[in-house]
């Protein structure tokens, strides 16, 4: 599935994943190629981890914004975003 993750300064990242993982307001949630319509706000401070096909792993913070999921994408919209170490 297609993972996109978005600021109001920039794309943050954009690859093909295998799983996401998000914080969203009412708990965390994950997200399989194939899962449900939905969208959801995301919790401050909260994060984003993203699991490419290649197997590679990130995590990032994130300061608010939305979810939004189909069963062939995830779309971060986030009003501040930051890349762990």
């Amino acid at each position: 599935m297609k993972f996109t993750l978005l600021t109001p300064a920039r794309q943050m990242a954009e690859t093909e994943a295998t799983s996401v993982t998000v914080a969203g307001e009412a708990g965390d949630f994950g997200v399989l190629p194939g899962h449900m319509n939905m969208v959801s706000t995301l919790r401050a401070g909260g994060t984003v981890s993203v699991t490419s096909t290649l197997g590679k792993t990130e995590v990032f913070t994130v300061s608010g914004g939305v979810a939004q999921v189909t069963p062939e994408s995830v779309t971060i919209l986030a009003e501040e975003a930051t890349l762990q170490a």
